[in-house]
């Protein structure tokens, strides 16, 4: 049971991740994710999930110097983008990236999507990354099961995270199960479906019967599945209503109720055809 914003899952290296941070994706670089950040780990948040993709990462690293937190008490993600991928150009970009952020080592980096014929290079150097201790954790992002066995066929080491679009109307439940069974943490992107899911009923009346926001309750369903969450805000009021999630506990049958909402729906690419 997860009982506040500072609490950890331990991925499979033995490396502790907050189940719940910020994501930084079309967040402006500059004043606007410089404040995000600063808000985010005064209310208590120690993860950050950016991406060189996201072109945010120097505010990001503003925001965490700004912060005065140690950085030891931070866990900081970033991504390599699609362009970037193959053995050397991932090697590159992470040198990039860290620059941009400012910081001497990462503690989880992780593939953006599966780029075909490139992504098992790409974690060839990620594996490098890890085995010289520049990076804590590696992971990838919008696997399918397929891209997983496939990677894990020259894998040395398994990926620790698979960060992926899940909210109530894309419940991923073969993939989560498989995750599950490999040892590889599930983490939700858009996790609220940017928005589309804030005037649904069944979600509307369960709200109503916690006295929380369809927000809160999307983010409490997500953790009760085990499953590590980043939702993304620029307010400041909203990054820490996001976060008021700890006092409360969904039941079984209101677990199912949303489960049901599922739909397959997508507001993101599928990794099939991206």
């Amino acid at each position: 049971m997860v009982k506040s914003l500072q609490d950890t899952v331990t991925l499979h290296n033995g490396v502790k991740m907050p189940w719940f941070g910020l994501g930084v994706y079309k967040v402006n670089e500059g004043e606007e994710v410089i404040q995000a950040v600063k808000s985010a780990i005064k209310a208590g948040y120690r993860s950050i999930d950016t991406a060189a993709y996201y072109k945010n990462e120097e505010g990001v690293g503003i925001a965490i110097k700004e912060s005065g937190i140690p950085r030891e008490e931070l866990f900081i993600t970033t991504k390599v983008w699609n362009d970037d991928q193959g053995y050397d150009s991932t090697l590159k970009a992470f040198d990039d990236s860290l620059n941009r952020l400012g910081l001497d080592y990462l503690d989880l980096y992780l593939i953006h999507w599966p780029v075909s014929g490139k992504y098992k290079e790409t974690w060839k150097a990620l594996e490098r990354l890890y085995k010289d201790g520049r990076v804590r954790a590696i992971g990838v992002c919008n696997f399918h099961v397929h891209h997983l066995e496939d990677l894990l066929q020259s894998a040395e080491i398994k990926p620790m995270v698979n960060q992926v679009e899940f909210h109530p109307r894309l419940t991923q439940e073969e993939l989560r199960k498989y995750c599950k069974e490999q040892n590889i943490q599930f983490e939700a992107w858009s996790p609220l479906m940017r928005g589309g899911l804030l005037d649904n009923e069944t979600l509307a009346e369960i709200a109503e019967k916690y006295n929380k926001t369809i927000a809160q309750v999307i983010l409490r369903w997500d953790l009760q599945h085990e499953v590590v969450t980043i939702p993304k805000s620029t307010k400041e009021h909203r990054i820490i209503e996001n976060a008021s999630i700890f006092d409360f506990e969904l039941s079984q049958e209101d677990m199912e109720k949303i489960d049901s909402l599922n739909k397959n729906e997508r507001i993101g690419p599928d990794p099939d055809t991206f």
